[in-house]
C-alpha cells in the first residue's frame, strides 16, 4: 500500500510527500518533484496499514498536501517504432521499460508507468505523471544513452504540450 501527496508551492513549483509499507517498515519519501528527494525509514507499529501510512503522512497533509485523483493526471506515452506486430523481443524490451520508467517516475515523485501496448508498427508505453513538462524532461534523461533511446517520440496522450 502506498499514499502519494502533493502540493503546489506558491512559486509554482510542486513537491510531493509519499510513503509506503515495506515489510516491517514503513519508507517516507519526499521532496520537490522531478528530484529524488530524501527518504526516512519508520517502524511499523500496527498491523492497520491505512492508520501506520496516515500517522507517518500527518504532518505533510497538515501542511497541505493532498493526493492527486488519476483523472488529475497526465498520460505522458513514451512510443517506439516496430515491425509490424512487434516480436517476442520487443514485449521484452517494454517490459525492461516499464520498470525502468516506473523506477524514473516513481523515485522523482511524478507518477508511474501503467502498462503498454504493441502492434500496428508501433510500441508504447502509458505513463500517468502529475506534471507532464517535469516528467518528460525526467522520462528523456532516463531513457538517454540506454537501450531505449531509441525512442521516436515522448507526447501526451491528452493532447496538452506541456
Amino acid at each position: 500500500m502506498m499514499i502519494k501527496l502533493y502540493k503546489r508551492q506558491p512559486d509554482g513549483s510542486l513537491c510531493y510527500h509519499e510513503a509506503w509499507i515495506n515489510g516491517k517498515t514503513i519508507t517516507e519519501h519526499w521532496g520537490l518533484a522531478g528530484t529524488k528527494g530524501d527518504t526516512r525509514e519508520h517502524e511499523v507499529q500496527s498491523r492497520n496499514h491505512k492508520t501506520e501510512l496516515g500517522r507517518i503522512l500527518a504532518s505533510a497533509r497538515g501542511n497541505g498536501f493532498e493526493e492527486i485523483d488519476t483523472e488529475q493526471k497526465r498520460r505522458l506515452i513514451v512510443e517506439f517504432a516496430v515491425d509490424g506486430m512487434g516480436t517476442p523481443d520487443d514485449l521484452d524490451k517494454r517490459a525492461r521499460l516499464e520498470t525502468k520508467l516506473n523506477n524514473a517516475l516513481g523515485w522523482t515523485g511524478l507518477g508511474d508507468c501503467d502498462g503498454g501496448s504493441i502492434g500496428s508498427e508501433t510500441m508504447e508505453v502509458c505513463c500517468f505523471v502529475v506534471d507532464f513538462a517535469i516528467a518528460k524532461s525526467v522520462v528523456e534523461a532516463a531513457l538517454a544513452n540506454t537501450e531505449f533511446s531509441d525512442f521516436t517520440r515522448i507526447y501526451d496522450e491528452d493532447g496538452e504540450t506541456g
